[in-house]
């Protein structure tokens, strides 16, 4: 009897002990958990629009024959500068000398005709007539001897521009002509390069609307400088500067062709190269979240800001990026003193409560400029 009162107690006890266990679990669980948060504020940055660009030199121009002709010199290379006046190709003259030969034939035998005839119509032996004959035919040799000299003039072409010479497409020996489809080469001015590229209707008033004057003119001369990334990810050490813009839209695409131009001391950039355009833009008293701080949830950019209960609230804000990969400027979904989770971010579900520790966002990274 004593000892099934012994085990009975000893049960009871158990129990007892358990369930007190559970309870002090279930206040431990129940607590709520700390995490890291951030009251919005406003800063200020600057943003970075980027643009794919292609490149060209100040001048390229196209270098064609002006005469028929089989290729006969050379006298440059791919990627050679070359000087206004620099001889650059030479065709074959042959038979173009042989008709010169002919054609200044022609002519001495012409003017001896004007010469004979001349004294006779002095002392009036022979009439006027027979002399202009002789004049017009002198002068017709002259053309013709005129017009073969400049052909082969035209067989030796130099370059029109200070420049860099491109593609070398023909060789010696080959045929060409003024009909020829490809250029003998182009030769590139790169003294400065132009950057070509496009933007939209929504971006042309955004970068006017923030560029100081009143004319048009004036806000392309007050805009900054731009900068070149090139196509092998590295920037150009060269700030550029943002000439023009189209005067309308393209009908097809609604975009204005813009265009900024570069030195190029060291004749880095060639012409038909690319890279990428990125205008900086100076925002001031704009909200700044950590990119890490959102997550992407149905096609939309997610917070997770706290409420006055301390639970986790998730809200669909708009953003963009700031250059580094680190912060978005958040355009729509946050306010000052909104508190936002920068920690716990993509596990803490919707309605949790924590208990949050606010922290300077310039503890975890300094985006102001």
């Amino acid at each position: 009897m004593k000892k099934k009162i012994y085990f009975l107690s000893s049960l009871i006890l158990t129990i007892s002990l358990l369930s007190c266990n559970n309870k002090q679990d279930e206040k431990k669980e129940s607590a709520p958990m700390p995490y890291k948060v951030v009251q919005a504020s406003k800063e200020n940055t600057i943003l970075l629009s980027e643009y794919p660009t292609k490149l060209e030199g100040i001048t390229d121009i196209d270098i064609r024959p002006k005469v028929d002709g089989y290729i006969e010199k050379i006298y440059v290379d791919e990627g050679q500068e070359v000087k206004k006046g620099q001889l650059l190709f030479k065709l074959e003259t042959q038979t173009a000398t042989q008709d010169a030969a002919a054609a200044k034939a022609k002519v001495d035998a012409a003017q001896v005709e004007v010469s004979r005839l001349k004294p006779l119509v002095d002392r009036k032996i022979i009439s006027d007539v027979q002399l202009a004959t002789a004049k017009a035919n002198l002068s017709s040799a002259k053309s013709t001897y005129q017009s073969i000299i400049a052909r082969i003039n035209y067989a030796t072409i130099t370059s029109p521009v200070n420049g860099v010479v491109g593609t070398l497409p023909l060789r010696i020996g080959s045929y060409v002509s003024s009909q020829t489809a490809e250029p003998l080469t182009r030769i590139s001015d790169i003294s400065k390069v132009y950057a070509y590229f496009s933007v939209n209707e929504k971006e042309q008033l955004d970068i006017m609307m923030n560029a100081e004057g009143k004319t048009f003119q004036d806000k392309i001369g007050n805009m900054p400088a731009v900068n070149l990334v090139l196509s092998n990810g590295s920037a150009y050490e060269e700030s550029g500067k943002i000439e023009t813009f189209s005067g309308q839209a393209n009908s097809q695409t609604g975009s204005f062709n813009v265009r900024a131009s570069f030195p190029n001391p060291n004749r880095l950039l060639r012409s038909g190269g690319s890279g990428i355009i990125q205008i900086p833009t100076e925002l001031r008293d704009v909200i700044l979240i950590p990119q890490n701080a959102t997550i992407e949830l149905q096609d939309k950019r997610i917070a997770l800001i706290v409420d006055k209960e301390n639970k986790v609230k998730f809200v669909p804000i708009e953003v963009r990026a700031v250059p580094g990969g680190k912060f978005f400027v958040v355009d729509k979904g946050l306010n000052t003193n909104d508190r936002f989770l920068v920690e716990g971010v993509g596990i803490i579900t919707e309605g949790t409560q924590i208990k949050p520790e606010v922290i300077d966002l310039k503890e975890l990274d300094n985006p102001k400029k």
